[in-house]
């Protein structure tokens, strides 16, 4: 089991950790529903130092990288950070990604935690394949990652003197120089609440994390796990690896098409991807809620009115804002505008079909 930088400071603030991807990750320190409540009126500082980081330098690593993923990379500003699923070449998903260009040739790609050694390889695969002159190399080891998160986030930063965070802009990032060493502070994040998400070195990070807890006491910062990470982004409707996305739901049927840019040169997937939009496309995530406390759990038939399975669970949670179940779900498209059911040991429940975010 592999330990973050930060594990002991997360012991000796009382976490409870988890398995995770292969690492021991804290999942909860006070209540799961505390933890979400704080990230939403005010702020909570997670530990995402699991996630994977590779550099792509060189002089084709634009063309590199917007051939890689199906959103656009190649024409975004030095300072930009780009969101987007990375595709085989039957659409299906490998891994999705948040691209940071750092220069002209120079990119920050952070990879989910458990995909970083096929991630690895599928990246050093394409190179070779194109023959391209770009430099991959992982370097996950020598980042950690705080995500500081809520609507009192920026203000904390303020007080821990990082002055320059009110000028980044939403997917934006930028260097600030932080305990003598340069910190790339990133408006990026995974719970639908404005926030930052900080990249440093494993020396740097302890005092880092100290700082923001004791200026951010004042705020109402909590330190928050993966537990509350898992729900929040479920209100805010953000796919997770590996259950909204994956090597055989496509972007488009995981209702990410804005991520999709076919209007591209070329892109591994490109060929499937239009084929599917020009044909129409099979199956949709949706998102929904249901009345009652009980969950629709992960792998739920989703059902019609005569009882025909036209879907599964995707993922499924108690909302803390709103106090009821809410879930994702993929579902056979020509049944969408029917009533849509799950059967819960033998009580047959109405999926309430709605827009993220689900909180409001």
């Amino acid at each position: 089991m592999l330990e973050i930088p930060l594990h002991n400071f997360h012991a000796e603030q009382g976490a409870r950790f988890v398995a995770f991807g292969g690492w021991n990750m804290p999942v909860q320190y006070s209540s799961i529903l505390e933890e979400h409540k704080a990230v939403r009126t005010s702020a909570g500082l997670f530990d995402v130092s699991h996630m994977g980081e590779f550099h792509v330098h060189g002089a084709d690593a634009a063309l590199f990288l917007d051939r890689l993923v199906v959103n656009a990379v190649r024409k975004a500003p030095v300072g930009k950070a780009v969101y987007s699923p990375m595709c085989m070449g039957d659409g299906g998903v490998v891994d999705d990604l948040i691209i940071y260009r750092t220069g002209e040739e120079t990119f920050l790609v952070c990879v989910n935690a458990s995909n970083i050694e096929k991630d690895f390889g599928w990246f050093l695969k394409q190179a070779e394949r194109w023959a391209l002159d770009v430099e991959i190399e992982d370097h996950s080891d020598e980042y950690a990652l705080l995500a500081l998160q809520g609507p009192k986030a920026e203000a904390i930063l303020m007080a821990i003197g990082l002055d320059g965070v009110s000028d980044i802009k939403r997917f934006w990032h930028t260097q600030i120089s932080f305990s003598g060493e340069k910190i790339r502070v990133c408006r990026t994040g995974y719970t639908g609440e404005d926030g930052f998400e900080i990249y440093s070195s494993p020396k740097a990070v302890e005092q880092l994390a100290k700082q923001i807890l004791i200026e951010g006491e004042a705020f109402g910062l909590k330190l928050c796990g993966l537990g509350a990470r898992d729900s929040l982004r479920l209100e805010a409707g953000l796919p997770l690896y590996g259950h909204e996305l994956s090597d055989n739901i496509t972007p488009l049927e995981a209702s990410l098409d804005w991520t999709v840019k076919l209007n591209k040169e070329d892109f591994i997937g490109k060929n499937a991807l239009t084929e599917q939009k020009e044909n129409g496309i099979p199956r949709r995530v949706l998102h929904f809620k249901l009345e009652g406390r009980r969950i629709a759990r992960e792998g739920t038939p989703v059902i019609n009115e005569a009882g025909e399975a036209i879907g599964k669970v995707l993922s499924g949670t108690l909302s803390p804002m709103i106090n009821c179940p809410i879930g994702s779900a993929i579902i056979n498209s020509d049944s969408l505008n029917e009533p849509l059911f799950v059967d819960l040991r033998g009580n047959k429940l109405a999926l309430q079909i709605a827009k993220p975010p689900l909180h409001k």
